[in-house]
């Protein structure tokens, strides 16, 4: 049955079958080979699966996001920023990253990222003379930086599916996020030094102290969601709905950007988001429990420890295929079918929970910028107006900033745990 159920899915996604659709049909076929099973499994399991308290976070993250690009929030976010980073050669590529990891701290999610963000920064730095096809390829990989700097989507969804704490693997994304993000500025900052581009990145930048008052209540969001989250305030998934109330305040009644007809608009796009989201884990949900039944887990687990022979060369075989994995099925999805069935191989050979995580969202949030199916890519083609071919060649040298700062986070454990080892002892 699980043979059935596997090359099944993997056949539906060579044949373009949307992920969710795919992965629904492998499980029915699995239970329609079975023989032993009613089709009321697939009714219970779906409810099992979205019967989550930590899952409500996803919807109100997703808002939360999109009413800040709405409301005005992200282009002051850019504003200071810039007044940051934005005063030398490349300070304009380096003010993407930073307000990406500025806007990653409330949105949750990548693709939010790229559209508030490079909605303003993709056409700014081809203004400043950058060629379109590297500001497309930098905001893409930047808003990677939503599903690694805390609250995260991604972060949740492997909580739930491993019963691990939203908390520790939020503190946990802190050290990565500001590791990358570090990484990319130095990156960018070289790249533009050594082509000659950015010469004129301060014009028209506000002194710190303005673009500071100006921005004050945007930089605010971030931290009370952080600040009410790790100071038992609020849980995260509590935190999921003061970010909506403050961006609907904010958005509102200060920057007044937010009317009836952008709201509404907002709304439904928030709804398409949430819904894709959850059509993928109430499908994954049947599909895990199929494989669970069928003692897949067990199995891959005896098979994983005889082939390797060390916590290295486990975690180096995994991020090998994750990345791999990555490229071609929905990091959602990904996290929800695989991070149960890894996750205990992984504690097997002492690896942290909260580690574990990181090193599954981080390599799988790669996906989102590589091809075929990477949504950022899609996501930034679609705002700079640019076919995806002409993003791959810009677009290599960030996969490989990002790949080596995957490896630095394997293979260090204290990037990932010195916070949360501050925070939970």
């Amino acid at each position: 049955m699980s043979q059935l159920m596997v090359v099944s899915m993997l056949l539906f996604f060579v044949l373009s079958v949307p992920v969710a659709v795919a992965i629904g049909l492998g499980s029915m076929l699995g239970i329609a080979f079975d023989g032993k099973m009613t089709w009321l499994v697939v009714a219970q399991q779906i409810y099992a699966s979205l019967d989550k308290y930590p899952l409500v976070a996803v919807p109100f993250f997703i808002l939360a996001g999109n009413l800040m690009e709405a409301g005005g929030i992200s282009e002051r976010m850019v504003a200071f920023a810039k007044s940051v980073v934005g005063g030398f050669q490349g300070g304009l590529a380096c003010t993407c990253v930073l307000t990406c990891m500025i806007f990653a701290a409330v949105a949750g999610s990548s693709v939010a990222t790229t559209f508030a963000v490079g909605a303003i920064l993709i056409p700014a730095m081809v203004q400043h003379g950058y060629p379109k096809p590297f500001a497309a390829s930098l905001q893409a990989s930047a808003a990677e930086l939503g599903v690694i700097i805390p609250p995260s989507i991604p972060m949740i969804l492997f909580a739930v599916a491993t019963d691990t704490s939203v908390g520790e693997l939020f503190i946990a994304g802190i050290g990565p996020g500001l590791l990358i993000s570090g990484a990319l500025m130095l990156y960018v900052w070289l790249y533009a030094r050594r082509n000659g581009y950015g010469k004129n990145d301060g014009d028209g930048r506000l002194a710190l102290w303005p673009a500071f008052k100006q921005a004050w209540l945007a930089l605010l969001m971030p931290v009370i969601i952080l600040g009410g989250i790790y100071g038992g305030i609020f849980t995260p998934t509590e935190a999921s709905a003061v970010a909506v109330v403050y961006a609907l305040v904010i958005g509102i009644f200060v920057y007044r950007r937010l009317t009836f007809a952008n709201l509404s608009k907002t709304l439904h796009r928030s709804v398409v988001s949430t819904a894709v989201i959850m059509f993928v884990i109430a499908n994954a949900g049947v599909f895990g429990f199929l494989l669970n039944r069928a003692g897949i887990p067990a199995a891959l687990g005896e098979w994983l420890g005889e082939i390797f022979s060390s916590k290295y060369t486990f975690l180096l075989g995994v991020n090998a295929v994750l990345f791999v994995i990555g490229m071609f099925i929905e990091t959602s999805a990904s996290i929800v079918v695989l991070a149960p069935l890894l996750l205990p191989v992984a504690m097997h050979f002492g690896v942290d929970p909260a580690h574990f995580g990181i090193i599954m969202v981080v390599n799988l949030a790669l996906g989102m910028v590589t091809p075929p199916f990477g949504v950022n890519l899609f996501a930034a083609c679609a705002v700079a107006k640019l076919p995806i071919e002409r993003l791959v060649r810009p677009l290599l040298p960030f996969v490989g900033v990002i790949v080596a700062c995957l490896l630095l986070i394997t293979y260090i454990p204290e990037i990932s745990l010195f916070f949360k080892e501050l925070v939970y002892g």
